[in-house]
């Protein structure tokens, strides 16, 4: 009886854990345009935007502050970021030499598994010096990810292109969440291109994510897994 009992104590503990890194995700903040020799913010923050919900550094789950935040600059290699850790966020910047888009990523294994499930959590944020581009999809290197298709600012009630993409392939019929400042939020299903449109109501920063369930079997820090669960955010701002 006492051994049925934890038991069903301990599969609640994985449900409510798998439950908790479901709903909880990594986010860059930083302005979507910058200027040469101006100095750039970024903050890195993790829990549940949406509801505003940004953990304090020292309850993120397992080793996921152990991130590397990297920028790619326009022609040039990845340079990897120094990040320093605040309240709830850790913070980075950079100087932008010359026009174009920049990217900001990380990805993240945690070290510690949900139950038998690994998780990967990832972010990306684009920065456009100069005249607004397209984002050039060699230069992220994040394997899941999903973003708006030109680095700008966009205007309240415009179409907004976003493309999902994993492992450098589109993600047809893919469900996408877009996180608004106001507290809304919707799911929307990827067309044959990996694309979605949708025209955003209110002003402020629109948060997307994007997640992959696999069932595969491995070992991830001497520890079986039989499953992956992958995670992507990234975002863009919103004017009236």
């Amino acid at each position: 009886m006492m051994n049925n009992l934890k038991s069903i104590l301990f599969t609640l503990l994985l449900i409510a854990t798998s439950s908790q890194l479901f709903a909880h995700a990594l986010w860059i903040e930083t302005k979507i345009t910058g200027k040469i020799g101006i100095s750039q913010e970024v903050k890195i923050f993790y829990g549940e935007y949406v509801s505003n919900e940004r953990d304090s550094v020292s309850k993120w789950y397992s080793d996921v502050k152990d991130f590397s935040l990297w920028l790619s600059t326009p022609g040039k290699e990845k340079i990897k970021l120094v990040t320093t850790p605040g309240s709830n966020f850790y913070s980075a910047s950079f100087k932008p030499e010359s026009d174009g888009v920049y990217v900001l990523s990380v990805v993240h294994e945690a070290k510690e598994l949900g139950g038998t499930t690994k998780y990967e959590f990832s972010s990306l944020a684009t920065v456009a010096v100069g005249k607004a581009g397209a984002i050039n999809w060699n230069e992220i290197s994040s394997p899941l990810h999903a973003s708006v298709i030109d680095a700008k600012v966009y205007k309240a009630n415009t179409p907004v292109k976003i493309k999902a993409i994993l492992n450098g392939k589109v993600l047809a019929d893919k469900n996408v969440s877009v996180f608004s400042p106001a507290g809304w939020s919707k799911e929307y299903k990827t067309d044959e291109n990996g694309e979605i449109e949708f025209s955003p109501l209110w002003a402020g920063r629109y948060v997307l994510e994007v997640t992959d369930y696999q069932k595969i079997t491995g070992e991830h820090h001497e520890k079986n897994y039989t499953a992956t669960w992958q995670g992507a955010t990234s975002s863009f701002e919103v004017i009236k």
